[in-house]
């Protein structure tokens, strides 16, 4: 049987003082980095590096910054943690043309102010000039002599109810189709007082409904692909969908083609009907 080798108490003694030595070490140094640390913080607290150094705004296209900054009422002297970000984006949405507002400190010294802003729907024309119309239905202050070409002009919406339906009709419109529209006219009659008149780019007259605008002109495409080549004329999707040729000219009258009725009688001999979900047009004349 082997002998244990037995350490005196003498000899424990120094390596249990070097043991308690280190982890005293040790915990000074982390109070002392905790002391430095805060050190710096209140530093920090105290001096212009806290300040808000810059307000940059990101999200804005029609917007300018400056207009952001101002609402913001954030101050170059004001101390970057006591800046609300909620105060501010209740201050910064009460913009017409800011959707939604999310504020962010960016460290060292920059606030951070994202906006979402109204999609620009249409113009109207007023005395010459072309005020812009939101997807909400408010008019911006602000005019052009031409418009963007990035939305439709609409006319004679002189009943701020009818545009504001409109203008939330329109933001519903894929951007393929809204980019096809040039002119929207407001058009009501004693049957429907929803009635407008759309003008096209490729040249169509398109008669549809406010309240079902959104919905049927997505069928657009498909319609005026079923019709003849260089044949122009009305296309209703008010109720249901059919084509109405403009009537023809005197040369292609005498050439022995039957002169067509005056656009807006829906007879059989001028119009051809389309089935909404993508049929076959039938032309009544080839009958």
């Amino acid at each position: 049987m082997q002998e244990k080798k037995v350490v005196s108490i003498e000899d424990r003694i120094p390596k249990l003082k070097q043991i308690r030595k280190k982890k005293a070490n040790r915990r000074l140094i982390q109070y002392l980095s905790i002391l430095f640390l805060l050190i710096a913080v209140v530093v920090y607290l105290q001096s212009p590096l806290s300040h808000v150094n810059e307000v940059k705004v990101e999200g804005g296209t029609f917007v300018s910054s400056a207009e952001i900054e101002e609402l913001s009422e954030i101050e170059s002297n004001t101390n970057i943690w006591q800046v609300e970000a909620g105060a501010v984006e209740d201050r910064v949405s009460t913009h017409p043309q800011v959707m939604s507002v999310d504020v962010k400190r960016s460290l060292p010294s920059t606030i951070v102010v994202e906006i979402e802003e109204a999609e620009r729907i249409g113009y109207i024309q007023t005395e010459g000039q072309f005020q812009p119309i939101l997807e909400n239905g408010a008019l911006i202050d602000a005019t052009t002599q031409l418009p963007g070409g990035d939305a439709p002009i609409l006319k004679e919406f002189s009943d701020s109810s009818y545009l504001e339906e409109m203008s939330k009709q329109l933001k519903e419109v894929p951007d393929s189709i809204s980019r096809l529209i040039s002119e929207i006219h407001y058009t009501p009659d004693e049957d429907n007082p929803y009635l407008i008149t759309l003008y096209m780019n490729d040249g169509y007259e398109v008669q549809a409904s406010i309240r079902t605008f959104s919905e049927k002109i997505t069928a657009y495409p498909s319609i005026t692909s079923q019709i003849e080549e260089g044949e122009r004329g009305i296309i209703h999707i008010d109720v249901g969908a059919y084509f109405e040729a403009y009537p023809k000219s005197e040369d292609e009258s005498e050439d022995g083609e039957d002169e067509s009725d005056p656009i807006g009688e829906e007879t059989e001999e001028s119009e051809s009907i389309i089935e909404d979900e993508g049929g076959v047009v039938e032309d009544e004349n080839e009958g």
